[in-house]
Parts: structure tokens; sequence; C-alpha cells
């Protein structure tokens, strides 16, 4: 009789088992995917100002919602990998014309140069100069998605390549990019302005590209002239402490930092031969062997600038050192849920705008590094909320401009 009655409960357990499975599979989608985290709209810093006023009110994207793809946009950690993978959804592809530019040290400087598919709105001849993210250049998909849409939108653009990331390129002299040496962006921006007196500049740096704008502008006042404003989208802004939370487990990032440094390791020996000069036997023993970006850029990336040191090396080239000195409107934006950079870096760009009445800090909820996708369920739209708001901030800026020079017309007259 015991055997008997006992013979039924054998598949309730097994059941009770599986729904349990089930559940817990369940709760570790939706804490991986983050899927009951709240849109919002995106974390304002910044005085209270003419300027800030007005952009509240002229650029709508900063203060409605960011929505993200409902099924995956809320995982930082997805927007980054999708964006690293994927670059962007149905890319276009922008006709240029790439421009070399020769250096004082040999090295030869490249842009690509693509001119606007029709008039600004506010009639002026307006360029951005476009600084991608580390190992980028102008063919990665979400620079050819971004430069697309501002064509449209009346803007010429010109975007560097960061010296030694063309895959067709040889190096002509043995050095690499660095994390903010300004050398080339510099030699982009005077070059523009040598081909095109009379346009305005707008500066836009995307991830290593953001530090190596700030740097730029901040390090001379010349450098600002002509420039209507600049932006900067997912930098650390401080590049020791970056790197030691890069080597933290917390986030994956000493995982990301594995990946990347493997990407920048296989770039580097891509040009070994070029860079003998400055490279040794024991330097590429110990790029070989490295396992993070803090190891090669001791190894060999601080080398072709002859810093003594790593810590010198990062605190030279990080625009937290230049960074006040830009006196023309700078909008920062970052995402909380960027698994690149640490919460601590982000009160470097906070404390910033508390101070400086021409800088707004914009801090999402969600968006990852350099992803900030949107969409309803599952499909992501061709453009990003990173697109639309550096040209709608853009725009805005541009328009202060003109009523400017209609105030100071009227005044002239009267």
């Amino acid at each position: 009789m015991s055997s008997l009655s006992s013979g039924p409960v054998l598949p309730a357990i097994f059941d009770g088992v599986k729904l349990a499975a089930v559940a817990a599979v369940l709760y570790v989608i939706v804490r991986c995917l983050n899927l009951t985290s709240p849109t919002a709209p995106p974390d304002l810093t910044h005085q209270d100002t003419d300027l800030s006023r007005y952009l509240l009110k002229t650029c709508p994207l900063l203060t409605k919602e960011y929505i993200p793809p409902l099924l995956w946009g809320k995982s930082g950690h997805l927007q980054t990998l999708l964006y690293g993978q994927m670059g962007r959804v149905s890319t276009p592809t922008p006709r240029g014309h790439r421009k070399l530019l020769p250096m004082l040290d040999g090295a030869v400087v490249t842009f690509d140069l693509f001119e606007p598919l029709g008039d600004h709105s506010t009639g002026d001849d307006i360029t951005m100069v476009i600084c991608p993210g580390i190992c980028n250049h102008s063919e990665q998909n979400y620079i050819r998605t971004f430069v697309d849409y501002s064509q449209r939108q009346g803007y010429r653009c010109a975007v560097l390549n960061h010296l030694g990331a063309l895959p067709d390129l040889e190096l002509t002299a043995p050095r690499m990019f660095t994390i903010g040496c300004t050398w080339e962006f510099a030699s982009m921006v005077s070059s523009i302005r040598r081909l095109y007196p009379q346009t305005l500049l707008v500066g836009v740096g995307f991830s290593l590209g953001g530090n190596i704008v700030c740097k730029y502008m901040g390090e001379n006042p010349s450098n600002q002239e002509r420039v209507l404003c600049c932006v900067s989208v997912c930098q650390g802004y401080n590049a020791l402490r970056a790197q030691e939370t890069f080597l933290q487990w917390d986030q994956g990032r000493r995982l990301y930092n594995f990946l990347l440094a493997g990407r920048l390791k296989k770039l580097i020996l891509s040009h070994r031969n070029s860079l003998l000069g400055r490279v040794t036997d024991s330097d590429l023993n110990r790029l070989c062997a490295a396992t993070s970006l803090m190891q090669i850029d001791d190894s060999v990336i601080r080398k072709f600038h002859g810093y003594s040191s790593l810590k010198e090396y990062y605190e030279t080239e990080s625009c937290v050192q230049y960074m006040h000195n830009v006196s023309v409107p700078l909008l920062l934006v970052n995402s909380s849920d960027d698994p690149l950079v640490h919460q601590s870096l982000l009160n470097i760009p906070q404390t910033l705008a508390e101070k400086s009445p021409s800088v707004l800090f914009v801090l999402t909820r969600h968006g990852g590094h350099l992803g900030f996708f949107e969409g309803d369920v599952l499909f992501p739209e061709p453009l990003t909320w990173m697109d639309k708001v550096i040209v709608e901030y853009t725009d805005a800026i541009c328009f202060i401009c003109v009523l400017v020079f209609l105030n100071v017309f009227k005044c002239i007259m009267c």
C-alpha cells in the first residue's frame, strides 16, 4: 500500500523541479537583461544660465525619455557588444575623399572629407571635425551612420583616421596613435581651416576620440577660434584612473580590457616592421605576453613620444588636465550602464558642469558604450539616440550664433 500511495508523488516532484529551474532561468534573464529597470530622461548637470535654459527648450531629446529596445536595450553589455559587432542597422555608405597630410616627423595623417548633402538650416558653412574611438577610422559603421545623418542635415564632415588604424595603409614613421596625442587631429583641423576659410567648426569625439578633442580644445585658446561647440561621448576623462578600474572584474571590465588589448596588440603587430625604430625585441616579447591595455601602453605605446613612465604618459595625455580651459559650449555625454567607464570617473564631468557655465553633462540610464540604440521591442532603429542628440544640440548652438549676429546687426543699424 505504501508503494502504491507514493507512486503519484514522483511526477509532482519532478514538475516542481522543472518549475524551479524555469523560474531560476527567467530570474537570471530578467537580471542580466535588466528588464525591470525603468526608462527615464537623462540626468542633466549644468548651471542655470541663459544658454542652458535655451538648450533645454530647443533640444527635446535632452529632456524626454530615452527608450531602448525593450528585450535587450536595458543591458549595457548587450548595447556595447551589439555596437562592437554590428555597429549600426542598415549602415549607409557615404562618399568622401581621403586626404593625406605629411607630418614633420615623417608620419602621414589621413582623414576622410564628406561634403554636405544640402544646405544647413541656418545657411552657414559648418564642418564637423570628428575623432573616432580606439583603433577606429572613418569606415566604422557607427561613424558612417553618423556622417550620413550629419551630411543630410547640412554639415560637412571630416573624420580622422587614427594613425595605424586603417588596415590597408602602412605607417611611414615609427609611431601610432595614442590616447591623447592631438597632433593628427590638429593637422586635420588646420587643413580644414585652409580649405574652407569661412567655415565654422564643431568638434565631435567618441570614446578615446572624446579625450583627444577635449584635450585639443583646452591646450590653446587659439584652437577654439571659429569653433561653435564641442561634443564628447562615452569617454573616461582620466586615463590613469580609467586604466586602474579596467583591471577590476566588476561589470566584466577586466574581460573587456582583455578583448580590447587583443585588438590593439594585433594592430601593433601588423605594423611591426614600421615600428622597429621605437620597439625593441624585448618590447615585442612583453607586448605578445600582454593581457591588458595598461601592459601594452607601458611596453610600447608610451615610448612613441618618449614618456619615462606610464604615470607620466597617462597624466599628460588625459583631457582632465585641460577641459577647464574650454570656453565654447561643451556637451559631455555618458551612460550609467557603460561597462567600460567606471562610475567614479563620472564625477569629473559632473564637477566641471557644476562650475562652468558653458558645460552640459548628460547622463543616460541606459545606452552602454557608444550603443544608445532606440526601438520598440526587439529591432533597433537605424539612427541612434546618440546620432540625433549630437545634431540636435549642434543645431541649437548654430541658431544661437545666428540670433547673436542679428542682435549685433540691429544694434549697429540703430
